[in-house]
């Protein structure tokens, strides 16, 4: 996390309580708030002003979130924040919804990003809105979305238009077997796929993803702090790379895979053989077969199919 001092963000409060002040808070409500990755400036107006205007704050670590409190210049009593991390989160977030009850406004924080984006918050918000209760969410900072913005996802191939679906996979198995099993089934996976990974696990990663050969990827390496990294290579030479220097194993990392290239005859001659096997067989059959014999990506036919029933049923 970056350091700068509490007086540094004396005029960010003043601006947050001018823009967001005037603004309906409901009380009774569960306000789920993103917080920097690395750079304490990546915080929006209205996540300063919910985080001094709540009543409790409960977060993965009071600590961390206390540190991150002070560097804003925000004062909360230790009394007023509440530890809701992946070991209690069930048990915790009963005593939220009670709290909630009373009418409480209740702000939820992870140690950095986006709450329930493979962080703690997701059971707790499932909990609230299981009792009736409002949720109420404040987008702002998360590696997910910061790195697909600077990895240009662009298909190569077809029409080289961009890439605009992709597949979140978070943090893969820590076991060997069920991570190379896990990176089997993301090669069958055409869409660009994000995954997470810490600094101690980072090299088995890259070594289990140099079976995807020329397919490009993009790391993202302590994005927004003083050291961020960016570069894109085939996976087949991720662990040159981060044998190349060892700095380079440092951090949090986030990484991307980018989307299948885009076989234009493969493409053609899976919808020449799709069409025919519509003519014969159910939707799920004919896309398995056409996959198979075509080699074209199974989720693109399926798309494919639906298109050309849809067509014809409005003929």
């Amino acid at each position: 996390m970056a350091s700068l001092a509490p007086a540094s963000f004396g005029a960010a409060l003043t601006a947050a309580h001018d823009a967001s002040g005037a603004q309906h808070y409901p009380q009774g409500t569960l306000y789920v708030v993103a917080t920097p990755i690395g750079n304490l400036a990546d915080i929006t107006l209205r996540a300063l002003h919910v985080l001094q205007l709540v009543d409790t704050l409960a977060c993965e670590d009071t600590r961390h979130t206390q540190s991150l409190l002070r560097a804003y210049g925000i004062d909360r009593p230790n009394a007023r924040l509440l530890a809701v991390h992946q070991h209690n989160e069930a048990e915790a977030a009963q005593g939220v919804i009670a709290r909630l009850v009373q009418g409480e406004r209740i702000a939820y924080v992870s140690d950095a990003g986006t709450p329930g984006v493979s962080d703690p918050g997701a059971r707790l918000v499932a909990a609230v809105r299981s009792a009736g209760l409002r949720v109420l969410p404040l987008p702002g900072a998360s590696s997910v979305t910061t790195l697909i913005g600077a990895a240009g996802l662009v298909a190569e191939g077809g029409d080289g238009s961009a890439a605009s679906a992709f597949v979140f996979a978070g943090f893969l198995p820590s076991k060997a077997g069920e991570r190379d099993a896990a990176v089997q089934g993301l090669a069958q996976e055409p869409r660009a796929v994000v995954v997470l990974e810490a600094p101690h696990r980072i090299e088995a990663l890259a070594r289990a993803l140099a079976v995807l050969g020329e397919r490009r990827v993009t790391v993202g390496r302590e994005l927004t702090k003083q050291f961020e990294e960016i570069a894109t290579v085939p996976a087949a030479a991720l662990p040159d790379w981060f044998a190349a220097d060892r700095d380079r194993t440092r951090g949090e990392f986030a990484l991307v895979l980018h989307p299948v290239a885009v076989d234009d005859g493969g493409a053609a001659e899976g919808e020449r053989v799709l069409r025919l096997l519509l003519a014969e067989l159910p939707v799920k059959t004919a896309v398995k077969l056409a996959a198979e014999i075509s080699g074209a990506p199974r989720n693109a036919l399926y798309e494919t199919a639906l298109r050309m029933r849809k067509d014809a049923g409005d003929d």
